[in-house]
């Protein structure tokens, strides 16, 4: 099995609304998304014959996936207070609402399905909260 993987960081705040401790508050991560894909084969010709995909084209998508939380407050939707979004709105903060908890597990289903919908047929998807903590989706 042929594989390819690249990574991208970002920067951003989460809120995890309900949890107990410490990461109750929003707080912050150097988020790492990493992309695997896997094929039995190779292309067979043209620009990309002996490759699974483009690896520029893979990395500069997963770039973009990554940029889109880059620098951001990410919120599921309905856990802040109204008041407290239409402040933070007024201030003009970069606020990002998701349909799910953003938990590291719920970002790995979230980007695999994002990579799966640009049509690579990804394999693994993973995303460090920290250097040492990963959450992962998909096939190992």
């Amino acid at each position: 099995m042929y594989q390819l993987t690249t990574h991208a960081s970002f920067d951003s705040a989460h809120f995890l609304s309900g949890y107990e401790g410490k990461c109750s508050n929003i707080h912050g991560h150097r988020w790492k998304l990493e992309v695997t894909v896997k094929s039995e084969t190779l292309e067979e010709s043209g620009q990309i014959r002996g490759m699974i995909v483009d690896f520029g084209q893979l990395k500069k998508d997963v770039k973009g996936l990554a940029d889109e939380f880059d620098h951001c407050l990410i919120v599921e939707k309905g856990t802040l207070r109204l008041k407290t979004m239409e402040a933070l709105e007024e201030e003009n903060f970069k606020i990002i609402t998701v349909g799910f908890r953003p938990t590291a597990e719920n970002f790995a289903k979230y980007f695999y399905d994002r990579v799966e919908a640009l049509g690579y047929g990804s394999s693994l998807v993973k995303v460090y909260e920290t250097p040492n903590n990963m959450a992962g989706y998909g096939e190992e």
